[in-house]
């Protein structure tokens, strides 16, 4: 059984001094986890490149990498490279050299702001849930005037100044700039939870694209090349992932105890992103312990899958929202009502739980699985997992 540190049990939501002691979780504990719906900017799981990490960096280094928000600059300008694909060089009116106060600037008359689980392609948990603020990159981009023979936008931040070190994505030019009604932008974000980006968050200045895996949502962001050259530039292209993954409707199981009394009853809980496809319910599957099932296991065609409970949008939406934040003002939210336009919202997490009670005493594993608005159950209809890690999940414990 995991042992719990005191950050992981604020972050778990578990408030009571008993819970943070080490040792194994009781069924008291897990009875009254919760998970908070937005993530603490210091909660959320690391996965930054670099040596050294460009966030770690202090004092003068940190200037000289332009880090700060008195030295942050984004530099926008046409690609001048040529090859058999690029035969007609992309125009722009003029490049643009973007810095803090001008892009705060440009946020009072084209601010947006809303809610996006962040998540890796190749992790197996999420990394955080979070409010995000900033331009939309479209708006952004207009700053460079007319252009032509523009397909492709790269970008890509600081990395130590050392070519071996470049994280890059692209986006399509029609991604950025065409955003269909009821989507959500790509951003240049400056703010998460209502506070200016931290530098361990990807700050001063960050990129989000919110279908997308985090690998797109590039940080530390100070380069734009507007390029006529159709492939992906994506850093994460090697090794074998989809650059052009969006990020996957999937259920991610919370621990269980161990070991719990007859006649306990046992929580089974959790969190769900409503991926590219959106998010119907969550169900769970509890069945004997066993040896782990492979992907042609014929039980899986006989699982009996049981819907569990999803979290309900919070009643009051202040309490959860950074002080001075209007529920109206968030994207996915409708403007007269503060409310949800639809639930659970894409590209966020939210909570489920089921309770098992009776249980005899024995050895069991339990599953979750999400399904989406399509009907399809994770990790359907494509579970390559290099478009995105969201394999079923599976939990065991002992009824004794």
């Amino acid at each position: 059984m995991n042992e719990l540190t005191r950050r992981q049990a604020v972050k778990l939501g578990i408030g009571s001094m008993a819970a943070m002691k080490a040792g194994p979780l009781s069924a008291a504990a897990i009875a009254t986890k919760t998970h908070p719906f937005l993530t603490p900017a210091d909660d959320f799981e690391d996965v930054s490149r670099g040596n050294p990490k460009p966030h770690t960096l202090v004092g003068e280094a940190l200037i000289k990498a332009r880090l700060t928000p008195e030295t942050w600059k984004l530099e926008i300008s046409a690609d001048e490279t040529t090859n058999a694909i690029v035969t007609q060089k992309p125009q722009i009116q003029r490049p643009v050299t973007l810095d803090y106060t001008a892009l705060l600037e440009l946020g009072k008359q084209h601010r947006v702001m809303f809610l996006k689980a962040m998540q890796c392609l190749n992790i197996a948990q999420p990394l955080g849930q979070g409010l995000w603020e900033g331009v939309p990159l479209r708006e952004v981009l207009k700053l460079c005037g007319t252009m032509s023979n523009v397909r492709r936008v790269y970008f890509w931040g600081f990395h130590n100044d050392d070519p071996k070190q470049l994280f890059q994505s692209s986006l399509s030019y029609s991604q950025v700039m065409e955003t269909p009604p009821g989507e959500l932008p790509v951003f240049v974000a400056y703010k998460l939870n209502g506070a200016p980006l931290s530098l361990e968050r990807g700050g001063p200045v960050r990129m989000v694209v919110p279908w997308a895996h985090g690998f797109k949502s590039i940080k530390w962001l100070q380069h734009i090349r507007l390029t006529n050259d159709y492939q992906s530039n994506d850093t994460y292209a090697e090794k074998n992932n989809d650059p052009e993954s969006h990020l996957k409707t999937a259920a991610y199981l919370d621990d269980v105890t161990a070991q719990v009394a007859a006649g306990n009853p046992v929580v089974v809980s959790g969190l769900a992103i409503s991926g590219w496809s959106g998010l119907s319910h969550v169900e769970y599957w509890l069945r004997p312990a066993s040896a782990d099932l492979k992907d042609d296991d014929p039980a899986w065609s006989t699982a009996q899958w049981q819907h569990c409970d999803l979290g309900e949008p919070p009643r009051n939406w202040s309490a959860v929202l950074p002080a001075g934040v209007s529920a109206r003002d968030i994207l996915g939210f409708d403007a007269k009502t503060g409310q949800p336009a639809s639930w659970p919202l894409r590209y966020s997490m939210v909570s489920y739980s089921t309770t098992l009670r009776g249980l005899k005493p024995g050895k069991y594993e339990v599953r979750a699985r999400a399904v989406d608005l399509n009907g399809f159950a994770q990790p359907e209809p494509r579970s390559i997992q290099k478009t995105g890690k969201n394999g079923i999940q599976v939990r065991r414990f002992e009824v004794v």
